[in-house]
């Protein structure tokens, strides 16, 4: 069995007896949050792409943990630079890990560290991540786009994590027709509240869904839930 906890905006651990997984961790400099990185057990950090809130604390919480990034091959080597182990990956790859199989998935994005500079990080990314016997799509920070289709047909998911808050990401409407698309058992509503501009109801989205097969699990900050 799996357990996933929610800690905010896009930020999930997943773990199970032996293993604990941690994605996009942007725990600091979030408002909401009720970790800090120092509360973090990780073994693996998978990272979607290089814009502050969600590469966070990733590094950091690496150093700690002595554990090992995941990310697109750009912002791999850019957490290498900064000292923390990492396994560079780019889209439609796939390695087998001690703790399941990874796959990237494609993400309608952008992906830099914004600093004084603008740091160019590669490509965003979404994962599909095979872990306790269960198949979990993290989205990433997207737009809708028509592969999805793709990845719900290819991928049988047992849970899906996607985006709703709009305004850099899809919104409710289109999150919809994403859940139509990856047909995922189980949903979770991720990337809303943090901030103003992405204020939005995720009773909406769950509501809008009720006649749909798959099954809208919304999460607070903290809470767990095993599949």
């Amino acid at each position: 069995m799996a357990k996933l906890t929610y800690l905010g905006h896009s930020c999930f651990n997943l773990e199970d007896d032996k293993h604990k997984l941690i994605f996009d961790p942007f725990l600091s400099g979030n408002p909401l949050a009720q970790m800090s990185p120092e509360d973090i057990k990780a073994d693996y950090i998978l990272l979607t792409h290089g814009h502050g809130d969600h590469l966070g604390d990733g590094i950091a919480i690496a150093l700690k943990n002595n554990a090992t990034i995941i990310a697109p091959f750009e912002l791999a080597v850019y957490c290498q630079n900064k000292g923390a182990k990492a396994h560079p990956m780019h889209i439609g790859g796939s390695f087998k890990f001690e703790f399941g199989k990874v796959k990237l998935t494609i993400a309608h994005h952008g992906s830099a560290v914004v600093d004084k500079v603008i740091e160019y990080t590669g490509n965003p990314c979404g994962y599909v991540v095979n872990f306790a016997g269960k198949n979990i799509y993290h989205a990433g920070d997207t737009g809708l786009f028509m592969d999805m289709e793709l990845i719900g047909e290819m991928n049988n998911l047992d849970l899906a994590l996607i985006p709703i808050g709009d305004n850099f990401t899809m919104g409710v409407n289109d999150a919809v027709k994403a859940v139509d698309f990856l047909k995922p058992k189980i949903v979770i509503p991720m990337h809303f509240d943090t901030f103003e501009v992405i204020k939005q109801e995720p009773k909406e989205f769950k509501e809008r869904l009720k006649r749909s097969k798959t099954k809208v699990k919304i999460l607070k900050i903290g809470e767990e839930f095993s599949f």
